[in-house]
């Protein structure tokens, strides 16, 4: 027995026990080495014109053999010397592949894919095996030998005679890998039945370019005997035949005019486990310093788990069509979590058991490509198919507000025009962009309400203000939709400039047309302190009337109790009788809504917004208190005090503080 030096007995138990993560990746190694020997003879028959080849014989085996509790991967490759068997199993990291790959860069061209890299992926076999046996056979010689080890000591090589039923008339290698017994954590007979290793090949090796056949057992009825009777029942056998398992051909590698999209629909369901077809279907293909295939899909419909902190996000990571990662996070933004798609790239750089990429700057690169292709998708399907991505932002809008949350408003400018929110005027979906578009002159912010439900927020007094100005309100009803806008601060709106006879008559003559002028608005709550939107008139009377009644103001406060509200004032935006008596706003960061949301989640302490009792001057309530208050009646201004500011909190949609105080005061008012 040729031993392993005691470096190499090191590094052996090193990369059989550390290196691989998941012990199922042994079979897509196996299957990996298999397909780069076929390679290697193929590209010698293409460069060496004495080489007959048939490259439709070409084929990946996998055999089992349960009694011996043998798997075996078999290929009719270029095979191997008893040289380079010594050179490439018994050296550790020695790759053969990766060599072959360096001599003959130039020459491979697209005919000839090499996966190997590392001289590594052999040895994850004794993950589950207790020897490894290979018989080989290199290509125009007349000797098959055999290699043999544990993975412990060391490994033996030998000659195997013509008469031994191992010996092998053709070129290729058998990879023989007799399994370890079960424990009871571990079964390793799984890896000898048919549906595992067809799942394993399916999963991992689809996408090699040469055929993967197995046994595989199947079930036919039987024929009708003649003497059968009217109540004879179908009789059925089973019987096995050589099935190809593996695809071959990537569908992201094929034309786009040589796929429809039921093929692509298909795919994504079969490959992405969903029920419905994908809203949108895109690919992307990179040439030059960095080549890479990426096919990706919209989903329908958002997972139930999509917002959980289970949830994980990422594409399927191929290298020269096999599966390295089932999802590389890296390769997606937060918010962009919901796409599905597959990448395939031979020159991403992966760690030694091809599980996990480096990061390097092609990682980078690739990722920020990748996110420039989808949010151009997003906006073509947001301006030519408005109904889908309305249904899209439904299912998926969310996380696009969280991301330009999270980046604290750095995204904007790549993620606000991807925004949908309802607009109150016009009664329908629109973007910052159309919501720019259509403001009257003279309006310098865009205004929006936040609460859970639509139609309460369109009945709101302070709703119901700004649109009787003729400004639309943006209703925002998911929990995120404030904390974007907070993050957002302002949004940069870009008029489109119609082209007209004069700007076409001064471009002829070669003048250049002007630029169309940029306009920041500023995203206003409209339940926040001052929106500036009052008349002058407006405003004077409502400083006077608040400045005659200060002591009425400072009685209602007092009423509240302290801490309720900050300020009772005039409202310069409830101006008519017919306007809601009153209305709560709020001064300062925290809005009425953030408080709500802040105080639902795990919060030490309750936050609270810094709230202000607005009276409209003009509405008969206001001159009831005014009436308590010069009768000096305390206990009817208190009453009255306390219904109208837990009717304010009401219509916000906030919780009163004391339901029972509240019901009672309405009975006060009754009798």
């Amino acid at each position: 027995m040729r031993k392993f030096k005691t470096e190499s007995k090191k590094l052996l138990d090193l990369m059989i026990n550390s290196i691989y993560t998941n012990r199922e990746i042994f079979l897509r190694e196996l299957i990996s080495n298999a397909s780069d020997a076929i390679d290697k003879l193929y590209f010698k028959s293409l460069t060496d014109s004495t080489v007959a080849l048939n490259q439709d014989d070409l084929a990946i085996r996998i055999s089992v053999d349960k009694d011996a509790r043998t798997l075996t991967v078999s290929d009719n490759g270029i095979g191997m010397t008893a040289e380079e068997l010594e050179r490439n199993l018994g050296t550790i990291a020695h790759s053969g592949s990766e060599e072959f790959k360096a001599e003959n860069a130039e020459a491979q061209g697209d005919a000839v894919d090499i996966i190997g890299r590392f001289g590594v992926g052999f040895y994850s076999a004794f993950m589950v095996a207790k020897e490894v046996t290979v018989v080989t056979r290199a290509y125009a010689t007349g000797q098959t030998y055999r290699w043999t080890s544990d993975g412990v000591e060391g490994y033996t090589i030998e000659e195997v005679p013509a008469t031994d039923p191992a010996y092998k008339f053709e070129s290729g290698t058998d990879v023989i890998l007799t399994l370890k017994d079960d424990t009871d954590d571990v079964s390793y007979d799984e890896y000898l039945s048919e549906w595992q290793l067809k799942d394993l090949i399916k999963r991992y090796s689809n996408y090699v370019r040469y055929p993967v056949k197995m046994m595989v057992t199947k079930s036919r009825q039987k024929p009708k005997p003649e003497d059968a009777g009217d109540d004879y029942q179908p009789e059925y056998e089973s019987y096995e035949e050589l099935e190809t398992i593996n695809s071959m051909t990537p569908i992201w590698k094929k034309k786009a005019s040589e796929v429809t999209d039921e093929e692509y629909h298909e795919f994504y369901k079969s490959t992405f486990h969903d029920y419905t077809d994908p809203v949108r279907t895109f690919s992307l293909h990179a040439e030059g310093a960095l080549e890479y295939d990426a096919l990706m899909f919209i989903p329908g419909r958002a997972p139930f788990d999509l917002y959980s902190k289970d949830y994980e996000k990422g594409l399927e990571l191929y290298s020269s069509n096999v599966l390295i990662m089932e999802k590389c996070a890296d390769l997606l933004p937060d918010y962009y979590n919901f796409v599905r798609g597959v990448v395939d790239s031979a020159d991403v750089h992966l760690n030694i058991s091809r599980e996990t990429l480096q990061q390097t700057r092609q990682l980078t690169a690739m990722a920020k490509r990748i996110e420039k292709k989808i949010t151009s998708e997003l906006e073509r399907m947001r301006d030519d198919d408005r109904e889908a991505y309305e249904k899209f932002f439904e299912n998926f809008g969310r996380g696009i507000k969280y991301g330009i949350y999270q980046s604290y408003g750095m995204k904007a400018a790549e993620l606000g025009d991807l925004l949908l929110f309802w607009s109150a005027k016009n009664e329908k979906m629109v973007t910052l962009a159309e919501y720019a578009a259509a403001m009257p002159e003279g309006q310098k912010a865009i205004y929006f309400a936040a609460g859970d439900d639509r139609d309460r927020l369109s009945k709101m007094p302070v709703v119901k203000s700004v649109l009787d100005r003729g400004y639309d309100v943006l209703l925002c009803t998911q929990d995120v939709d404030e904390f974007c806008f907070q993050a957002m601060r302002e949004y940069v709106f870009t008029p489109v400039v119609e082209a007209d006879a004069g700007a076409e008559g001064a471009e002829a003559e070669g003048e250049t047309p002007a630029e169309p002028e940029e306009k920041r608005l500023e995203l206003k709550n409209v339940a926040s302190g001052d929106l500036d939107l009052a008349t002058e008139d407006e405003k004077k009377a409502a400083e006077e009337a608040a400045k005659a009644n200060e002591g009425l103001f400072s009685a209602m406060k007092d009423a509240l109790g302290e801490g309720a509200v900050t300020k009772v004032t005039v409202s310069a935006r409830l101006t008519a009788a017919d306007d809601a008596p009153a209305c709560i706003t709020a001064e300062g960061p925290v809005s009425l809504e953030m408080e709500k949301v802040l105080n639902a989640g795990p919060m030490p302490e309750g936050v609270k917004s810094q709230r202000v009792l607005e009276l409209n001057a003009q509405h008969p309530v206001f001159a009831k208190l005014q009436a308590a208050q010069e009768g000096e009646d305390a206990d009817k201004l208190k009453l009255y005090t306390e219904l109208l500011y837990d009717q304010a909190l009401l219509m916000e949609g906030i919780d009163v503080p004391d339901p029972v105080a509240f019901a009672q005061n309405v009975c006060k008012l009754m009798a």
